[in-house]
């Protein structure tokens, strides 16, 4: 959580209500379906080079890029122009292929256009033969018309913010409406990048490609958008799989709530592992005593942070909350998280830490590489337009105050961040149109995938998912830790995941699997 944390952010949700607009039809805001034809819509797709990657990134050579043009406004398709960017690895073999996969990696605010040539790392030949993968970023992220607050120097750590020393918000607060107040310097622009219309942007895709259907994995974020594409675009759904969910019928300040008890479920699996190297670390011999040394080393911190050595970087308790929330997404990060916790522990006591934690230290608070074309508060700027831009936040401070105290004292994992304020309190515009309802109107195509101690997008996320879906939607439960599902040590799973994109051959209804535990 944060730009400056080089582990891999999937933001799971956060906010309620909704201002009226009138209602969706067949995936165009009411209002639009008499001038749909005034904007041209793309039917093919020029591939050539992909934009410059990341510094050390590495990317599949046999991936091409191209441009879809699709509305700023989809209530007024022949006004306004944005551009999607889009990516394809043609690995469908002839006389094989079944259709195109797209991806979403969530966030919101991730950039996806290399996610194909992530993906293609892990998945078997059956698939491969059977899909061209296609990835994109989604409008106003990375290469897709990318858009910018100018909120020099604010993170994710700014933006998902935890309270100050003894639960304090005030600094939250003017946080907030500083960077609400920024933003409002394009709200005009920025209110029409929200998850509908972006959902609406992967129809143009399909259309561009000449697809009749598309199939498509979203992770995290990735969840929600594919559940409003489903329910806006039925009939051109094929295959879908739902990795780490959001529930549809808790966008989006209910979602941030859960995150609560998904740190209580996720928390002990590292616990444990700093447990059994007691010896070395120091923190304690079960888990129990290594989480109250956590808590405690957190509150440490909230009231004096400690300066990193040869750096200008104080590690907070904030800072400290934020990496862990990070690194508990994935199971091979336990470890270094843990040696974390050590450095951070000895620099809060005055010690000097041990040269191996020092360079755990810097290479998890490393500056993330800019990326070229793309600003740096690129992420952010898109949380916020997501997460402000679906709906409606209640703009009560004190109701945040009496919130955020409650969950500290419930939830001390969490400090009370979950039920904190965000920038939404004070955001310039309202929403362009009512949240989409997810509904379990349509074909039975999609799969959801759930792991039972998930911290980013907990299990009450993926059981919530499962009941907008209804029939719709087979759900498989995993008992393992972390965000992500497929490719993370459950054969039973991934055996399951590839049935499904191969032959449609969904789990039961309910349906569990083992998982690895650490």
């Amino acid at each position: 959580m944060g730009n400056t944390i080089r582990v891999r952010v999937a933001v799971a949700g956060a906010l309620t209500a909704v201002a009226a607009t009138g209602a969706v039809i067949g995936g165009q805001p009411a209002g639009a379906r008499a001038v749909a034809t005034a904007g041209h819509v793309q039917t093919s797709i020029k591939w050539g080079e992909c934009p410059e990657p990341a510094p050390g990134a590495k990317r599949n050579p046999g991936q091409t890029c191209g441009l879809v043009k699709v509305p700023l406004d989809y209530r007024r398709p022949g006004g306004e122009t944005i551009t999607v960017a889009v990516s394809r690895i043609a690995t469908a073999k002839p006389g094989k292929k079944r259709g195109d996969l797209l991806f979403n990696p969530g966030g919101p605010g991730l950039q996806g256009l290399d996610m194909p040539g992530q993906m293609a790392l892990t998945l078997p030949k059956g698939v491969l033969d059977s899909y061209d993968l296609i990835g994109f970023d989604a409008r106003g992220v990375g290469h897709s018309t990318p858009m910018s607050c100018g909120l020099s120097g604010t993170s994710l750590l700014t933006i998902f913010p935890y309270p100050g020393a003894g639960g304090s918000i005030e600094g939250n607060v003017t946080n907030a409406r500083a960077v609400a107040r920024q933003c409002a310097t394009i709200g005009d622009k920025l209110r029409f990048f929200n998850s509908a219309n972006t959902a609406r942007d992967m129809d143009r895709i399909r259309r561009a490609l000449g697809a009749r259907k598309i199939s498509y994995w979203g992770q995290s974020f990735g969840t929600y958008l594919g559940a409003v594409y489903a329910s806006l675009f039925p009939r051109n759904t094929d295959r879908m799989v739902l990795e780490g969910n959001v529930d549809p019928a808790k966008v989006w300040a209910k979602m941030l709530n859960t995150w609560n008890q998904g740190m209580n479920d996720r928390f002990p699996d590292a616990a444990r592992v700093a447990a059994a190297d007691d010896a070395d670390l120091g923190l304690g011999s079960t888990a129990g005593e290594v989480t109250d040394a956590f808590l405690a080393l957190a509150d440490r911190l909230d009231r004096k942070p400690a300066m990193m050595p040869g750096t200008s970087v104080a590690i907070s308790g904030a800072l400290l909350r934020g990496v862990t929330y990070q690194m508990l997404q994935r199971n091979e990060l336990l470890a270094p998280l843990t040696r974390f916790w050590k450095a951070a522990a000895d620099l809060s006591a005055g010690k000097a830490p041990a040269d191996a934690d020092v360079a755990v230290l810097r290479q998890i608070l490393a500056d993330a590489p800019a990326v070229k074309g793309v600003p740096a508060d690129n992420q952010a700027t898109m949380v916020l337009a997501m997460l402000c831009g679906d709906t409606t936040w209640s703009r009560e401070v004190d109701s945040y105050a009496d919130a955020t105290a409650a969950a500290r004292a419930k939830y001390p994992l969490s400090a009370g961040m979950p039920n904190n304020i965000l920038p939404c309190a004070f955001w310039s515009r309202k929403p362009i149109e009512p949240v989409v309802k997810v509904t379990s109107r349509g074909p039975r195509n999609i799969l959801i995938l759930q792991n039972r101690r998930d911290n980013a997008t907990p299990w009450a996320g993926g059981r919530g998912m499962r009941r907008a879906l209804g029939d719709r939607a087979g759900f498989l439960g995993v008992e393992h830790g972390g965000h992500f599902v497929y490719g993370t040590g459950s054969t039973c799973a991934d055996k399951a995941t590839v049935a499904f994109l191969i032959k449609g051959a969904r789990p039961a209804k309910e349906a569990s699997c083992d998982g690895p535990r650490p």
